[in-house]
């Protein structure tokens, strides 16, 4: 069943075009990489993807978009801010319920974050406020994943168990990746962006890494 079809649409930022006569289709269950150069159009299509899923989409930005002086606990909260009323928030704010608490205790143990969720997010390092940014998108518990570069600060290592993480809590994960190892060892699906194309669109299994290389080739 698809998710998502795209016919000869035009991608962009107002007048900008940044994908001309796109076509794509995705299907629920895919595990999809996109990988490419900076600027060749992935953020564009990210976004896209998630104003058309709306709330069907658990969203991490490339920036991630953190309060800097709330703790890691309330920025991880805010991925449910719009399911609670205005002011069971801001007595959360001021003193956690004991539900939402325990859940995301549990959720930043699986992270590596047990520690720091009562810290400031500008006190951690970058590693560690990505993984509040990846546990602020699995918090909002919903069906897809659609992550720019969400383990770009983090080593190969950690970056291939966060996204086997992800891949288990969603039905459907679409991530942009620079690492392209990381793309061929945990997804299905590698759709390559170059010059405002899709020009490489292939199960992972039929591609090696010299292909993939290939998109980060400058003229």
């Amino acid at each position: 069943m698809s998710l998502i079809e795209l016919h000869h649409v035009d991608l962009g930022h107002g007048s900008h075009i940044v994908l001309p006569d796109l076509s794509l289709t995705i299907r629920r269950g895919e595990r999809v990489a996109l990988l490419g150069r900076s600027g060749v159009g992935k953020s564009t299509l990210l976004e896209m993807l998630r104003q058309q899923l709306a709330n069907q989409v658990a969203w991490c930005p490339q920036a991630d978009s953190l309060v800097p002086t709330l703790s890691a606990y309330h920025n991880i909260y805010m991925g449910r801010l719009e399911q609670f009323s205005r002011w069971r928030n801001v007595i959360n704010l001021l003193r956690p319920f004991k539900q939402p608490w325990q859940d995301i205790n549990a959720l930043g143990a699986e992270l590596g974050l047990e520690e720091v969720m009562r810290r400031q997010v500008d006190q951690l390092s970058g590693g560690q406020r990505q993984r509040v940014a990846i546990a602020r998108a699995l918090y909002q518990n919903k069906p897809t994943f659609v992550g720019d570069e969400p383990v770009a600060s983090v080593d190969p290592h950690q970056g291939a168990r966060l996204i086997e993480l992800i891949h288990t809590r969603h039905e459907t994960t679409i991530v942009a990746l620079h690492q392209r190892e990381l793309a061929l060892a945990h997804f299905e699906r590698i759709i390559g962006l170059d010059a405002g194309r899709i020009v490489i669109d292939a199960p992972s299994h039929t591609l090696d890494p010299d292909t993939l290389d290939a998109l980060y080739q400058t003229v």
